[in-house]
């Protein structure tokens, strides 16, 4: 298990507009929030939550029975880090029977009926099934993606649209889990985003307080996700540090750096205490890359941001194009030779589709500013898609949906979805946050097969056996699919 850290939050002064979003009464400081489901292994569930005051040892009761909670798991693992307001919880509960319903109760939980968990699906299991896809998903409501906008910023939702979360809650109910491969809750927005007007002007040094209170109420909307089905993620940009990859206020000719934002802020710290992705049962790191299966399906987290491989300095590394000044995380080539063991691993009897999700594209109609397009990734990485023929390629980074053909270095495949032997790309960073849509660069790429820059949305995969899987693209503002294909593989079920 992991040691319990305990970290001295640095001395801050809070601003009035964020005060209401420290703890409540101290009375409450173990009562369990931001509660989040992470697949753990073919039998296993991991259990995370957070709390205002440490825990000794993190409990959960679970049972198959609401009324009978006849089992209890725990840890050691209460992390917190500077800067933080709360404390990271994680529980991993092991050997469980697959693909079956679950119900369980943090200890010291206030929620009068227990809260429910299915497992993952036996790798081999053919009965069809679907999951969801956010990718550049960040907080919504008042204080970031709404009905209004700062100076600056573009595409508010309109009236009476659902934002993604509350769509992913609607049309994403039969799906099994959620994957957010990168940018989550735009908490690093904040000093953007009181440029621009749309927050109240607090100073550098309460910044740290502002990110903490965007982030912590990211967590408190999406839980109504992830407290329910699996909430798989991988890095993004936006998970770097506190500052955007740089701000500038033109209005006063500053430009900031990564420099402002305080211990605690930096490095991905944050991301890597929040979540406990399945990187110990897969051989992969932390977060940052892992993989797991479920049901048909072989699916890989890859981290873009980061531990490249091949010499390149990855995009958010010291030296970088981001300026983010984070990781790497591990010796030269530890991604990419993980990468090559996990893939060669596959059995495609059991799992015949293999789906890949790392955050930035590298085919994509977009302006290439601080790596948006990603070459690098794509000479580390494609290489081995197309030696293991992985079958479909999912990123975002850009704020605009577009699916491509499958393609194999700038090639378009000849057989198009019809049994192609490259990898199919799809880009969608449109699940919507403060700032709203990129613009696609026309003319289109000639691999482009649809594409649009004007409606948030999100992924809904379905696999209907061995041989046929289905992309839809769903608008969240009223839930209806405006682009759907389907790949076929020639293969024997």
């Amino acid at each position: 298990m992991d040691r319990v850290v305990t970290l001295v939050s640095a001395v801050l002064t809070a601003s009035a507009l964020f005060a209401n979003s420290a703890r409540a009464s101290a009375q409450n400081d173990t009562i369990p929030m931001q509660l989040r489901l992470a697949y753990a292994g073919p039998t296993g569930m991991v259990v995370s939550w957070n709390t205002y005051s440490q825990l000794s040892h993190p409990t959960v009761r679970y049972g198959r029975d609401p009324e009978h909670l006849n089992r209890v798991a725990s840890s050691n693992i209460s992390v917190t880090y500077p800067t933080s307001t709360t404390y990271n919880n994680h529980v991993s509960i092991p050997d469980l029977e697959p693909d079956t319903l679950y119900y369980y109760q943090p200890i010291n939980s206030n929620s009068s009926v227990p809260y429910t968990f299915k497992t993952s699906r036996r790798a081999g299991d053919k009965s069809p099934y679907s999951i969801a896809v956010a990718i550049d998903m960040g907080l919504m409501g008042p204080r970031g993606l709404t009905t209004t906008v700062g100076a600056g910023a573009g595409h508010p939702l309109g009236p009476h649209d659902n934002n993604t979360i509350q769509s992913l809650q609607a049309q994403g109910a039969g799906t099994d889990f959620l994957w957010h491969p990168g940018d989550i809750a735009y908490a690093d927005y904040w000093l953007k985003e009181e440029i621009q007007g749309f927050l109240p002007n607090t100073t550098i040094e309460d910044g740290a307080k502002v990110y903490e209170s965007l982030l912590n109420q990211y967590y408190d909307e999406v839980s109504a996700i992830s407290a329910r089905k699996p909430y798989m993620v991988g890095p993004g940009n936006h998970e770097a540090n506190c500052d955007n990859g740089g701000t500038t206020d033109k209005a006063h000719n500053i430009t900031y750096d990564v420099s402002i934002c305080m211990p605690g802020q930096t490095n991905f710290t944050g991301f890597r205490n929040h979540f406990r992705m399945p990187s110990a049962q897969s051989g992969g790191l932390e977060n940052f890359w892992y993989s797991f299966d479920h049901g048909m399906v072989h699916y890989v987290t890859l981290d873009t941001e980061t531990d490249l491989g091949h010499g390149f300095i990855a995009p958010d590394e010291p030296g970088g194009p981001e300026a983010e000044n984070s990781g790497p995380f591990a010796v030269r080539n530890a991604q990419l030779n993980w990468l090559k063991k996990d893939l060669a691993s596959v059995d495609r009897k059991k799992t015949p589709w293999i789906v890949v999700a790392g955050h930035r594209p590298w085919y994509v109609s977009a302006t290439n500013k601080s790596s948006t397009i990603c070459e690098e990734c794509r000479e580390v990485f494609e290489p081995l898609f197309l030696e293991y023929t992985v079958d479909l390629v999912l990123s975002g980074h850009t704020h605009f949906y577009e699916r491509n053909a499958p393609i194999a270095n700038f090639n378009v495949d000849p057989k198009e979805l019809d049994n192609p032997s490259a990898p199919w790309y799809i880009t969608n960073g449109a699940a919507g946050h403060y700032d709203g849509l990129d613009s696609l660069v026309y003319p289109l790429q000639n691999y482009t097969r649809y594409a649009t820059d004007s409606v948030y949305g999100w992924s809904r995969l379905t696999f209907h056996n061995c041989s046929h899987m289905t992309h839809e693209f769903v608008a969240s503002a009223n839930g209806t699919v405006l682009d759907t294909a389907t790949l076929f593989k020639d293969r024997k079920c």
